[in-house]
């Protein structure tokens, strides 16, 4: 066969397929064009999900008959004044989006700068009509009419209209996101999909970035956000991080970005996670928008056409930095939750129907007698239990708080989580505060309590153990117990002394101190299960947060397990000190928050 060169209109086309994957590429491509020209206002339209019609126009700086002429051919592009990639500071630079759109459409570029005469030009299937006068007041307006029609062999793989319009407002809420100084809408030219302005109620550009978050995330994202801000060697993060309990079963949520640039990029949503294991269980997802400022010359973004890959110089400095910030943000959310457990809980009541209620003479509110029913229940959750402190592993001794609330008193009430007041199917302590209530889940809250305590006893140099008066045997399956026997040394470090014990069995013969009186053999095969799935490949210190969390399960409060009040206040007051108590090791909240304004609208009071 003879080698040949390609025609220009096919070789653009071939292009296009990498820049251009559908609508939303297209649509992208655009919007970042404007931002570049300094556009503070951007409205797209589509039609038929972008099959027929992509329209953007901005308020930018425009172009001129030369210069529109120059824009539409092959890698001819006004960012890269010193030809310089290592210094990359606007988001387009390869001079590919123009012709390659115009190679597989029928594109028309109408465009104004400030002081001159507007002008047009169209391309039709990669064929260059010159420019003509145009009127137009000012920027920029691009129309794209019939995608594809040139390569129909991809037209046919686009999705449903809607799906396509979701990607197009998907790409433009990246953008908007990174851009808060823009304004920006997109819609079907009847129905607006998306809009944001500039300005609003809210001042300054952290305010002014939230906002924006906010309006692609919703507002339950920004009351339930955390600041980040953090910096290393260089590198600064800044941004916003969901508290763990508002999470979802998708990544659908997570923004990261560099230098201004919408991302994908597996060293970031690594790291994100690693930053979140802690708090969320398997398949849940916290809800993230990220921004990381870098020298340009410490990150190509050179790395594909869609420019949404990139590779750090040093990308462990990055992977810290993202792994530390978050984990220092949600260290100083203490024990707070998210409000949509409130929201959810109050979603959850319902008014009582079909129940007859004994007459109550003296009808008023605070007088008459008590039902006798109601005063049996006081009895019982009132009264004082025979239950030892001690019985409670990991509550033993709080300086940072005292132990007991004076029975039948309110003192307690100004703390965080105020005081408790009763313990319901011996579960759920119920907590009076000064504006509200809290309830109480007691077993994932001390399994955060344990959770916690045991991570900071390996960190000052290992855990407690204490010795079983009566060893205990495990039967396991073979393979099991021999898996465990072969980490016996790295299990004794976190408290756990056992050795094999003739075949398909082991003996405990010492366990870690906080966990009192666990279920010994329910955590070995929990332990033995982690361990397989672990494999060789990896040591317990690797895993250790997985390792310790399945300990602190056992080793907590159970629910079934009566308190007193002073046991109760004592595991409240605990959690207003420990880090993360507002979620167990699994992502669960630990205790949902009622407001007396929450309560009074469940009674028609407001």
């Amino acid at each position: 066969m003879t080698i040949r060169r390609l025609p220009e209109t096919i070789v653009n086309r071939i292009a296009a397929g990498e820049v251009i994957e559908r609508p939303a590429s297209a649509v992208k491509e655009l919007v970042e064009n404007a931002v570049d020209a300094g556009a503070r206002q951007i409205d797209i339209v589509l039609r038929e999900g972008g099959r027929t019609l992509i329209a953007v126009t901005d308020d930018g700086c425009g172009m001129n008959a030369d210069e529109l002429s120059l824009a539409v051919e092959r890698h001819a592009t006004s960012k890269l004044p010193d030809d310089d990639l290592t210094h990359i500071a606007t988001l387009g630079f390869r001079g590919e989006a123009l012709p390659s759109i115009g190679s597989v459409s029928r594109l028309t570029i109408a465009s104004r700068p400030s002081g001159a005469d507007g002008w047009e030009i169209r391309i039709e299937g990669g064929t260059v009509t010159p420019p003509q006068p145009a009127g137009l007041t000012g920027g920029t307006r691009v129309e794209v009419r019939d995608l594809f029609f040139a390569t129909p062999a991809r037209l046919k793989f686009l999705k449903a209209e809607r799906t396509e319009m979701d990607h197009a407002v998907n790409a433009v809420q990246r953008l908007a996101m990174a851009h808060p100084e823009v304004a920006f809408s997109i819609g079907d030219g009847e129905r607006t999909r998306f809009e944001c302005t500039v300005g609003g109620e809210l001042a300054g550009p952290e305010d002014a970035r939230l906002r924006r978050l906010a309006a692609v995330m919703g507002r339950e994202f920004a009351d339930n956000a955390l600041a980040i801000n953090a910096e290393r060697e260089g590198v600064r993060l800044s941004g916003h991080a969901g508290l763990p309990t508002l999470n979802r079963n998708t990544t659908k949520h997570q923004y990261l970005f560099v230098n201004g640039r919408p991302v994908t990029d597996r060293l970031l949503t690594g790291a994100l996670r690693g930053a979140y294991q802690d708090f969320l269980a398997r398949g849940r997802h916290p809800l993230v928008a990220l921004f990381v400022d870098i020298d340009p010359q410490l990150v190509d973004v050179n790395v594909h056409p869609a420019k949404a890959e990139v590779r750090f110089r040093d990308p462990g400095v990055v992977r810290g930095l993202i792994v530390g910030g978050l984990r220092h943000g949600l260290a100083e959310a203490g024990h707070r939750a998210s409000t949509s457990v409130a929201d959810f809980a109050l979603g959850a009541f319902r008014p009582g129907t079909g129940m007859r209620l004994p007459p109550m003479p003296n009808s008023g509110y605070g007088r008459g007698p008590v039902p006798q029913g109601l005063a049996e229940m006081a009895a019982q959750y009132y009264a004082p239990h025979d239950s030892d402190m001690s019985a409670l592993p990991g509550l033993e001794a709080m300086p940072s708080a005292p132990l007991a609330a004076p029975a039948g008193a309110d003192a307690t009430v100004e703390y965080p989580l105020g005081a408790a007041q009763a313990q319901v199917h011996e579960t759920y302590i119920v907590s009076q505060t000064s504006d509200g209530l809290v309830i109480v889940d007691q077993h994932a809250a001390h399994e955060r309590l344990v959770y916690e305590r045991m991570k900071s006893a390996l960190a000052e140099g290992g855990v407690k153990r204490q010795g079983l008066l009566l060893p205990e045997v495990i039967e396991l399956e073979a393979a099991a117990a021999d898996a465990l026997a072969d980490r016996a040394e790295e299990l004794s470090e976190l408290g756990l002394v056992l050795e094999k014990f003739g075949t398909g069995a082991v003996v405990v013969r010492e366990v870690p101190a906080l966990l009192g009186q666990a279920d010994i053999a329910g955590l070995v095969r929990d332990l033995a299960d982690d361990i397989a799935e672990l494999g060789g490949a990896h040591t317990l210190k690797e895993k250790l947060d997985d390792v310790c969390s399945t300990m602190a399960c056992h080793g907590s409060v159970r629910a079934g397990r009566r308190l007193n009040r002073d046991e109760m206040n004592a595991l409240l007051r605990e959690m207003e000190v420990t880090p993360h108590a507002g979620q167990c090791n699994h992502g669960r909240p630990t205790y949902v928050e009622l407001k007396i304004g929450d309560i009074e609208r469940l009674f028609g009071r407001r």
